[in-house]
């Protein structure tokens, strides 16, 4: 881009990713609301997720129930809460519930909530330095906090027809389109602008521990960032007073003095604390308070973001997911909007924390993120640091502890490393077909993962349980996720033909069943990003009866509903050129956390599970289930 474009500071150095002609919030007045759907069909929807996971007696009373809810006290709780949201045109049914739900939690973080997403390495391999690529990732992240701040960072926008949509001549028009109409312009063109309200928690931003419920906490004048290598604390200033970066050499600077200092690991070191449950690290958090730490940590939780330089190299995949998602307790800070984490060897990834926003949004940062420091790396390996005095512009923060916040870093220590010792994290790529063959067939990529996660529970566990698959709703205001419930009669169907009676089936009949798996699939990923699930419907429903002290209604006290919310397979997908896999971890203590993404001649799938379940034979089978399915897709006889 000409210089005058990418907006040059006196160092040279640009401070913006780009400026888009179409200012960054110009949809967000206009985008339309999430809407709350039709009782009738929520009910019909929640009945058909249910129905492959019962036998016959049980249905027919969750049935009765069911009815029974839609035509007394669900019709009235579903007045309400259209009456409620009609009050409340600025934001979404679900966002105070959404919020709730995460913030009232009082699991810890970390293992619980937090997920991860790591980026792809530098393809310029000399550019994968631990110190090269801290730098130049903290660089580009800089400009996307400057560039979203100023306007200037692109609207972030679904095409369905970017040919028509994503030109330089849709922008120029657009842009003189009023907010509060823009986006029916976009809308026109088959583009749908998506919401952005959360992005402005990225950074400066953090998790406040609170008995009960949490709060989160933004102070966008804070100018400073933390580092954290060895348990210990770092902090510098990254902006000066007028709004400006600093030179990217004095950040190499800063970073290279922080890498070489020896200091050893605290005897208690504080990150530990961001792993308790919510209530002990709150009391222990006020105990730190009193104790006269308050400066110090006010500089944690005001921080641009958290980057954490860890001091060994990655070993294989399975290690980075370990290294990413949950890393050592002490060289994180879990609270943080996110921490980004850069190994020894230069391997780099994002530990989220997730009340504040969701996947979409952090993917967005991670793609700019990415592009920016590989294509435009503000450093290179011949850059020599600043001659600056690091010593005085970095500050180590001190804490301190009496007695009480000694045994409870201790006491946390303890427990992080059970959880961590109890986790299992499996990996496999599938390299015999994807994304090309699948959309060749005409089917749907995702429903054939998702065919193959049931394929495989029921090879191993001979069931069909609850599922869960997260879709974003952010094409609405304020919209968050809804779920998509991938168990289904069709699913069930296939998955027995496969796993119990391959023998008498023909391989048009597989294929068949195969097919009708995607489109019912599809109908249902496009029924929860249109709003039209059942789940964030029956949560709201609840919630309000909750908040207005009625008794819980019977449908909820059904053993079959609770069943259908204990999810034990968990799935969420993501597809990037800058990640090259994410994860999480079970949502339940006998449950499975899948990571997949479907790319264009392979699969890749990151199981998470605790005792209760076997990952590593969970992968295998769903390899076995890819291999069939792939098989009779290319027309081949297959084997039990």
């Amino acid at each position: 881009a000409p210089r005058w474009c990418r907006g040059y500071s006196s160092a040279g150095a640009a401070e913006y990713l780009h400026r888009s002609i179409v200012p960054t919030m110009h949809y967000q007045k206009s985008l339309p609301r999430l809407p709350i759907p039709k009782l009738e069909d929520t009910i019909r929807r929640y009945l058909n997720a249910q129905k492959p996971l019962l036998n016959d007696d049980q249905f027919r009373k969750t049935e009765e129930l069911a009815h029974h809810f839609e035509k007394g006290i669900g019709r009235e709780l579903h007045e309400q809460l259209v009456a409620r949201d009609n009050r409340n045109k600025h934001t979404s049914y679900i966002t105070g519930p959404w919020f709730d739900m995460y913030l009232k939690a009082r699991e810890p973080v970390v293992l619980n909530f937090n997920a991860f997403m790591s980026f792809n390495p530098d393809p310029k391999s000399e550019y994968n330095d631990q110190l090269i690529r801290a730098t130049n990732m903290t660089v580009s992240a800089l400009r996307f906090m400057k560039t979203f701040r100023a306007g200037y960072l692109e609207p972030e926008v679904f095409h369905l027809n970017p040919e028509k949509s994503d030109t330089q001549i849709f922008k120029k028009i657009i842009r003189f389109v009023p907010s509060s109409l823009s986006w029916f312009g976009a809308y026109m063109v088959n583009a749908y602008p998506l919401d952005m309200s959360q992005y402005f928690r990225l950074f400066n931003s953090t998790r406040l521990p609170k008995l009960n419920r949490d709060e989160l906490y933004t102070d966008e004048k804070a100018k400073h960032l933390l580092v954290l290598r060895n348990g210990n604390f770092y902090v510098f200033d990254v902006i000066d007073r007028d709004g400006n970066m600093l030179k990217p050499s004095e950040i190499q600077a800063h970073l290279k003095y922080i890498l070489s200092d020896n200091s050893p690991v605290p005897a208690f070191p504080l990150g530990y604390l961001s792993s308790e449950n919510r209530d002990t690290w709150a009391l222990l958090r006020k105990n730190l308070l009193d104790n006269g730490n308050e400066e110090a940590l006010q500089k944690v939780d005001s921080a641009m973001f958290c980057l954490s330089l860890d001091d060994f190299p990655v070993k294989d995949f399975v290690h980075l997911s370990h290294t990413m998602l949950h890393g050592d307790g002490a060289n994180r800070w879990y609270d943080k909007s996110f921490n980004l984490i850069i190994t020894k060897d230069g391997t780099a990834g994002i530990n989220f924390e997730h009340s504040w926003g969701d996947g979409v949004a952090v993917l967005r940062f991670q793609n700019e993120v990415f592009k920016d420091s590989t294509k435009a790396p503000a450093i290179s390996p011949e850059s020599q640091p600043a001659s600056v005095d690091s010593s005085r512009a970095v500050q180590k923060l001190d804490f301190k502890l009496n007695d009480a916040l000694k045994a409870g870093i201790t006491k946390a220590k303890q427990k992080f490393d059970a959880s961590v010792e109890a986790l299992s994290l499996n990996i496999i790529q599938f390299h015999e077909g994807g994304k090309d063959l699948l959309k060749q067939k005409k089917l749907s990529p995702d429903a054939v993962a998702q065919l193959a996660f049931q394929m495989a529970f029921l090879r191993q566990y001979n069931q069909t349980v609850a599922t869960y698959e997260s879709c974003s709703t952010a094409a609405f205001k304020h919209g968050r996720t809804e779920t998509i419930r991938p168990a289904s009669i069709h699913t069930k169907k296939c998955s027995e033909a496969f796993v119990r009676e391959l023998s008498k089936h023909s391989t048009e009949e597989l294929q068949k069943l195969i097919a009708e798996c995607s489109k019912y699939h599809g109908r249902l990923t496009k029924e929860a990003a249109m709003g039209q699930g059942f789940d964030r419907h029956l949560f709201g429903l609840r919630y309000l009866a909750l908040s207005k002290g009625i008794a819980l209604p019977d449908f909820y006290q059904d053993q079959a509903y609770a069943r259908l919310n204990h999810n034990i397979i968990s799935t969420s997908t993501l597809a990037s050129p800058a990640v090259q896999l994410g994860g999480f971890g079970p949502v339940v203590s006998d449950g499975f956390g899948v990571g997949y993404q479907v790319q264009d001649d392979w699969i890749g799938c990151n199981v998470s599970s605790y005792p209760a379940r076997n990952g590593k034979e969970f992968l295998q089978c769903i390899y076995k289930s890819l291999e069939d399915i792939f098989n009779v897709l290319k027309g081949k006889k297959i084997s039990s």
